[in-house]
C-alpha cells in the first residue's frame, strides 16, 4: 500500500485543521493506520491510530479530547481532525500503515508500521 498524507498548514493558536491519509493499493480496510508527528529534535510520536475496523483507537494522552481519528474504508483514507491546536502541536506529520488480523492489538510504535507516508508540515502560531 502506498499512502499520502495532506491538510497540514499555518493555523493560529486554537485553531483547526483536517489531516488526511489517501491510501493505494488493494486492501486497505486491512491495515491499521498511526499518525505520527516529529518536531524537531524530538522522537517520533504516535499521535492516534486506528484499526482496520474503525473499532478501537488510540490516542497520546497530550491529544485527548482535541484530535479525532476517523477512517472511510471505501475512500480508503483515513482523517485526523485536529482541534483546540496548541504551538506545542507544531511538527511533521506522518501517516503509517501495517496490516493486521482482525483481533490483533493496534500497534503503537514506529517499529510497527510498515509503509510510511510523506510528512506534512503542521505549524502553530502562538
Amino acid at each position: 500500500v502506498q499512502l499520502q498524507a495532506s491538510g497540514g498548514g499555518l493555523v493560529q493558536s486554537g485553531g483547526s485543521l483536517r489531516l488526511s491519509c489517501a491510501a493505494s493499493g488493494p486492501s486497505f480496510s486491512r491495515y491499521a493506520v498511526g499518525w505520527f508527528r516529529q518536531a524537531p529534535g524530538k522522537e517520533r510520536e504516535l499521535v492516534a491510530a486506528i484499526h482496520r475496523s474503525g473499532r478501537d483507537t488510540y490516542y497520546v494522552d497530550s491529544v485527548k479530547g482535541r484530535f479525532t481519528i476517523t477512517r472511510d474504508n471505501d475512500k480508503k483514507t483515513v482523517y485526523l481532525q485536529m482541534n483546540s491546536l496548541k504551538p506545542e502541536d507544531t511538527a511533521v506529520y506522518y501517516c503509517a500503515g501495517k496490516q493486521v488480523i482482525i483481533t490483533a492489538i493496534l500497534p503503537t510504535t514506529p517499529d510497527s508500521y510498515a509503509y510510511w507516508g510523506q510528512g506534512t508540515q503542521v505549524t502553530v502560531s502562538s
